[in-house]
């Protein structure tokens, strides 16, 4: 699951110039934007007049002293590294597709230890695709649906199987609902991801109540 937002980072100065990436130009000015950003963030950890410290974790987004959420000290703190014009080809040649926009157009900005799957994947190795849902609502939101949409375009490109975790027992447990409703909205959350497009030759999608312990939970 990602940890990091995906807006792109509001202090970093976008560049005046046009974003061509689409048409065959550079796809590097987003980018860099945000490797400028990291090397900054060494300098402004050693100023002491820095400001308050920003907070983003799984549950509280909170921003710094001007209240706005620097996303290159971000990549920093998650020890990250960001996603370059040299890695992007890199998967554009082993896989023969042409990257995701939230590649290209810089939406997606780095990564940890991407490179390496790449690597495994330009020697012949295998790996697969892991991602979840907590199914606490009906249906999924655009957000919900982001990662989902990237991570069809990873199965398409890379040809590899994917496993969807949905976590109905954690819901069940921490957020006060009736089991019976949280194997419901897990089952709803699942039409949802299938209907994505996944390859539904490589794709597993279970439930934690079903595949793990279900007596444990009925009894």
């Amino acid at each position: 699951r990602a940890a990091l937002p995906s807006r792109r980072p509001e202090p970093i100065t976008r560049s005046t110039a046009p974003f061509v990436s689409d048409t065959g130009g550079s796809m590097s000015a987003p980018i860099d934007e945000v490797a400028a950003g990291v090397a900054a963030v060494a300098i402004a950890q050693d100023d002491p007049d820095a400001g308050g410290e920003q907070v983003v974790t799984p549950w509280d987004v909170a921003g710094g002293a001007d209240g706005k959420i620097d996303y290159a000290k971000l990549v920093d703190d998650f020890g990250c590294s960001t996603i370059d014009d040299a890695l992007i080809q890199r998967i554009e040649k082993a896989t023969g597709c042409r990257a995701h926009p939230f590649l290209r157009r810089g939406m997606f900005f780095a990564h940890r230890e991407l490179d390496q799957i790449v690597t495994a994947y330009e020697k012949g190795e295998k790996f697969y695709l892991y991602t979840g849902r907590g199914p606490s609502s009906e249906a999924l939101h655009l957000g919900h649906l982001i990662p989902f949409h990237f991570t069809k375009w990873l199965q398409e490109a890379f040809k590899v199987p994917l496993v969807v975790q949905l976590t109905d027992d954690e819901k069940f447990l921490w957020k006060s609902l009736k089991l019976e409703d949280a194997r419901r909205l897990a089952r709803e959350n699942a039409k949802d991801i299938i209907a994505c497009g996944f390859d539904p030759r490589r794709t597993f999608i279970f439930s934690d109540v079903n595949y793990m312990c279900t007596p444990f939970y009925l009894n």
